[in-house]
């Protein structure tokens, strides 16, 4: 009788140790790192299933991360809240699902208002520039790109500062933006066009973020900021006529492909790091440039929060129009 009531004891603990992936077992160099960032990253699993499924995606992305350093670009790549994703994963959970075409070379271009732009130029230090946001797992980066951008043209427009300046709610277009498709992506063009129509943006504060689809709750009595159109700031590989806009403009909506950002945390994006064949699957805020660097770059604002890439930005090359940064670039009108 006593044998067997070790013998149950003895399954019990064995059971109990299965059920507890990570607590009781010797660990692997990569899992004592893994176990290291969840921690960091306050990263729980139900099961051992997912836990299994989380590890094999975060020595993955090791491995990528590694071979991305070992190239020597001028970017670093490194683990960070993104690492126990797959890269389908990734893409599905952030990124918008149906790329955007293009804009074509009949569209409604912002023509600069100077012959060259200067050197390097920069929108933050000027306070037009509002805190990076979080569009957490959610496609809405369009929304995003084209509230951000609203929010900078209309203090230009307004003669305000971030300090004084109320942030705009990107859930309203999300939720009442029905031209698009909310978490599953937009287009900056009719999202630009349902602001227009609805008389204004409100304020985050009026109408919070949730990061999913909901029903529109727009109360006009709650705009913050209006506008009256919207223009393309550029064509496909133009990058003198994107700079000068910029520089004259305000800090402008672009779509990239963000497919490779996932790794990304300092340094400057070369082309062929981003992209080939470019598919515009993520929208983001170009506020400045520096073509006087030892490479040169652009300075675009994301919406994963600060602890992404450099404080929540990314900078990529000059030149090469890279990840596709020319190919939709859009302001809006006040």
């Amino acid at each position: 009788m006593r044998s067997r009531q070790v013998l149950l004891v003895f399954c019990l603990v064995a059971l109990a140790i299965a059920a507890a992936p990570g607590r009781f077992r010797v660990h692997t160099e990569e899992e004592k790192q893994f176990v290291s960032w969840t921690q960091t990253h306050n990263k729980k699993y139900s099961t051992s299933e997912e836990y299994n499924l989380r590890l094999a995606n975060f020595k993955s992305s090791l491995q990528r991360i590694e071979e991305k350093n070992s190239r020597k670009t001028n970017a670093t790549y490194a683990l960070n809240k993104f690492s126990d994703l797959s890269p389908s994963e990734f893409k599905l959970k952030y990124l918008m699902k149906k790329p955007l075409p293009p804009v074509t070379e009949t569209a409604d271009i912002l023509r600069p208002t100077i012959d060259a732009a200067p050197d390097k130029f920069d929108w933050r230090p000027q306070g037009v520039v509002t805190p990076v946001k979080d569009q957490e797992q959610c496609g809405s980066c369009w929304a995003f790109s084209v509230t951000e951008n609203i929010e900078s043209v209309w203090m230009l427009a307004k003669n305000l500062k971030v300090d004084s300046f109320k942030p705009l709610a990107p859930q309203q277009i999300v939720d009442c933006d029905q031209a698009d498709e909310g978490c599953n992506g937009g287009f900056p063009a009719s999202a630009y066009q349902y602001v227009e129509k609805a008389g204004g943006v409100e304020t985050e504060e009026a109408y919070p973020y949730r990061g999913v689809d909901g029903s529109c709750n727009f109360n006009k009595a709650d705009v913050e900021s209006t506008i009256s159109n919207f223009k393309y700031a550029t064509t496909k590989g133009d990058e003198n006529t994107l700079k000068s806009n910029l520089a004259t403009v305000s800090p402008l909506s672009i779509c990239v492909d963000a497919a490779n950002w996932q790794d990304y945390s300092s340094g400057v994006m070369g082309a062929w790091e981003c992209c080939w064949f470019c598919q515009l699957d993520h929208c983001v805020q170009l506020v400045g440039y520096d073509s006087t660097a030892s490479t040169p770059f652009y300075i675009v604002r994301n919406s994963w929060n600060t602890d992404w890439g450099e404080n929540g930005f990314i900078r990529l090359a000059m030149g090469d129009n890279t990840c596709g940064l020319t190919d939709y670039a859009t302001t809006s009108i006040v």
